[in-house]
């Protein structure tokens, strides 16, 4: 069986991988509809790398991987990775395009827009054995994936698969953000036929009441998140933990991100973990966001880090990635840009936001 804390300490920990489409971000400034708006701000963003930030930014090594192709663009994105730590050595050079999305940043009573431009592009076109997974995996200890990558393509879902089979022959710790995109599932097949076989090798789920529920028809029962008016409660989701644990009897542990949705610029947040028992997080109350992308990204890498750092405490793990996804919704940009000392200053109580002089 893997083992999910097979390191001492920080200082001898073998990498993370993380496996996936960055894009490049182009967003109005403010709260501009598209419409309105003559420019666009650019960055770069992804889920899992959006992960592989998060986690080199608290110390852990990290390698990404992608496939991206010879051109500017993609070489502008790979520095902007280096720039942050993440390494870059196992990424693919191919193909024709980087992936674009473009955002409208919502307000109050108007949801953010996404508008994704993101066929063909390099990662969409990639094939089982592109990547040697054997060697890329060398010297990890974890490999970290979301749903987004296997519903851009056939191809990508077989290089997951592959990626996924040899960390499981290599003892290496697997996790998944089940991440739910309808508007991605494209090519013919559904999520509810590609994700099993995907998932059924994770040793650690995360997901959403709508993940759950879209990609494997298991809910809650007598619950309904658009009547919650921001109100969640963790215990009704236990069951939904211990249905994805019966289904998947890999996984160690099954963790549910809950968010309840005021308007969209005040969120409550928070989660909770299911291993032996229920486990739940201090609830936030996010009165004023400046970016929720990158939320659930953000939490996952703050998990991932408490699960390797904080050994066999779980409600410390689960509780610092509520932290530091809390975090992330006052950070502009996919990529949440904050330390483990911010985080631990949070999860401790110290919210007040004053100077540090």
């Amino acid at each position: 069986m893997t083992n999910l804390y097979p390191f001492e300490s920080i200082n001898d920990m073998k990498k993370v991988v993380t496996f996936g489409e960055i894009m490049l971000r182009l967003a109005t400034p403010g709260y501009l509809r598209f419409i309105q708006s003559n420019q666009l701000n650019a960055t770069f963003g992804g889920g899992e790398a959006n992960v592989a930030v998060s986690l080199a930014n608290y110390g852990i090594p990290v390698e990404y991987v992608t496939r991206l192709p010879n051109n500017e663009i993609a070489n502008w994105c790979i520095s902007e990775l280096r720039k942050y730590n993440v390494g870059t050595a196992k990424i693919a050079r191919g193909g024709e395009r980087v992936g674009i999305y473009f955002l409208e940043t919502g307000a109050v009573t108007r949801p953010s827009n996404v508008v994704y431009d993101r066929a063909y592009s390099a990662i969409a076109e990639v094939q089982r054995g592109v990547f040697n997974w054997k060697e890329i995996f060398k010297e990890a200890s974890w490999f970290h994936w979301t749903g987004i990558t296997p519903a851009l393509s056939q191809g990508a879902a077989d290089a997951c698969l592959e990626a996924i089979e040899m960390a499981n022959e290599m003892g290496v710790t697997v996790s998944c953000d089940l991440n739910y995109r309808k508007n991605l599932w494209k090519y013919g097949k559904k999520a509810s036929e590609v994700m099993p076989q995907l998932v059924a090798g994770c040793d650690v789920i995360l997901g959403n009441e709508e993940d759950a529920e879209k990609v494997f028809g298991i809910k809650p029962e007598g619950f309904e998140v658009e009547q919650t008016g921001g109100k969640v409660d963790a215990n009704e989701f236990e069951s939904v933990c211990k249905q994805l644990m019966h289904k998947f009897p890999r996984a160690k542990k099954v963790i549910i991100t809950l968010r309840g949705s005021i308007n969209a610029n005040h969120n409550t947040w928070g989660g909770c973990l299911y291993s032996d028992k229920l486990y739940q997080s201090r609830r936030y109350d996010i009165t004023h966001i400046v970016d929720r992308v990158g939320g659930g990204d953000s939490f996952m890498a703050g998990l991932i880090y408490g699960l390797l750092t904080y050994e066999g405490d779980d409600q410390k793990a689960l509780d610092f990635a509520a932290a530091a996804s809390c975090l992330k919704h006052t950070v502009y940009g996919d990529f949440n840009l904050v330390t483990v000392d911010e985080v631990e200053r949070l999860m401790h109580g110290d919210g007040s936001g004053r100077v540090i002089r």
